[in-house]
């Protein structure tokens, strides 16, 4: 009996102790998802010191800058993907421009291809820093994304009336055909668009602009490019002949292999250039490629090509018949600022972030040398690796596009505000 009475005491003692063990866990867990909770406000990424972006935001250097729109990174990307969408609060939440911010832009509507597969806040980014009312956005999500992934890009979509997704699709390879197909779908889906657009250009979904849209118009309708497409390159050199001299099958999605075994000659005795895969098109000269059959024919003989969007757009761009075409054209035409890994020390400075297919992943310090050449697009960002870059490029680039707006300043725009200091971020209407 006494045994029993001794067992019985220890039992409770163990019991109180395990109460009293769990009971500090769930304090300490309790106060860590607190913590967590609050670490986006008070040291996650919604805080930007004016030094971190000097060029950025104005004000001393102990000012700090709160963004209005204040998310770690992948909390936008989880909210979209459970469908916790709602348009009219994405719109004023993420400070998406309702009207067009001058004239000029309003009568030269400009349209977008955007070819994304992966990072929802990224292109949700890029789309609010391209985006204007009066443009067109024709968006080609990835085959082979995940469906959530296409599922929240479609929702997104359906937010503003001048943003669609492609028709058709692809399993999009680097290097194949099907990056190039691509931008056929997309480009036949425009010009069934009701609306009026002048010029198309392409991007993807690790692209950013440096030019405000205002300043694309006025570029694109400059006595240079006004009547003219924009496809840098030059005839072929012979280090990349093998690009076209032999054939290749794209593993879809994978990667693309070279065969042994030699192409025919282009059709129509056509001599085959190098350029970009990036271009800004006329309109007049997408409906020649999707109607003329020497370009049917090229984009037929294409399909067993290397990276073919590399050649395509330029070796039409160089026919005398094509509309817009600059048969003598070379490298002209600023679309992309990137940084080569060949060209560290000839064209730029080195890369701040990393490189990845020899070409750099921006980091914060290469920022000023992306603002300094002022190209319409820079390439490559990731918001995952070094998201400052992102972050303050966008705040440099919206305060630029709202200082030369012609109307006046809706204060749902602008996506940061200053903290302790009395002067608002400068956003004159100049």
């Amino acid at each position: 009996m006494l045994q029993l009475h001794s067992t019985k005491r220890s039992f409770l003692v163990c019991l109180g102790i395990c109460i009293l063990v769990c009971a500090a866990i769930y304090v300490k867990v309790s106060s860590f998802r607190r913590g967590r909770q609050q670490a986006p406000v008070e040291a996650g990424r919604c805080k930007l010191q004016a030094r971190t972006c000097s060029f950025a935001l104005a004000g001393p250097e102990e000012a700090e800058w709160h963004q209005k729109q204040c998310l770690e990174y992948g909390e936008a990307e989880a909210s979209f993907l459970k469908g916790e969408l709602n348009c009219s609060r994405l719109v004023e939440d993420f400070h998406f421009i309702t009207s067009p911010l001058s004239p000029e832009e309003e009568e030269f509507p400009l349209a977008f291809i955007l070819t994304v597969h992966k990072d929802l806040e990224m292109f949700l980014r890029l789309l609010r820093a391209i985006y204007a009312p009066q443009n067109v956005y024709c968006i080609h999500v990835d085959r082979k994304s995940p469906p959530d992934y296409k599922a929240a890009v479609a929702r997104l979509g359906r937010c503003f009336p001048n943003v669609f997704l492609a028709s058709a699709t692809e399993d999009v390879t680097y290097g194949g055909f099907s990056r190039l197909q691509a931008d056929i779908h997309c480009m036949r889906d425009l010009l069934k668009s009701p609306v009026p657009w002048k010029r198309v250009a392409n991007l993807c979904g690790q692209d950013f602009p440096t030019q405000s849209n205002w300043e694309l118009v006025r570029y694109l309708r400059s006595k240079e490019w006004r009547d003219r497409n924009m496809t840098p390159g030059v005839k072929q050199p012979p280090s990349i002949r093998q690009r076209t001299q032999l054939k290749h099958r794209e593993i879809k999605g994978s990667y693309v292999v070279q065969l042994r075994e030699r192409k025919e000659p282009p059709p129509h005795n056509l001599e085959i250039y190098f350029g970009t895969a990036y271009y800004s098109l006329t309109r007049p000269f997408v409906e020649f490629v999707l109607h003329s059959q020497i370009a049917k024919d090229l984009l037929e003989w294409s399909k067993d090509t290397y990276s073919p969007d590399e050649h395509y757009w330029v070796t039409l761009n160089h026919l005398p018949e094509a509309p817009g075409s600059h048969p003598n054209g070379g490298w002209e035409g600023d679309i992309r600022a990137i940084k080569w890994r060949d060209q560290a020390g000839a064209s730029h400075d080195g890369c701040k972030g990393h490189y990845v297919r020899d070409i750099c992943i921006y980091g914060t310090e290469d920022l000023q040398w992306i603002i300094s050449r002022n190209s319409m697009f820079a390439n490559k960002f990731e918001l995952s690796t070094y998201p400052q870059a992102v972050e303050c490029l966008e705040l440099w680039h919206r305060k630029k596009v709202l200082q030369q707006a012609k109307v006046p300043i809706d204060p749902a725009w602008l996506l940061v505000k200053e903290h302790n200091h009395t002067k608002p971020l400068n956003m004159s209407n100049s």
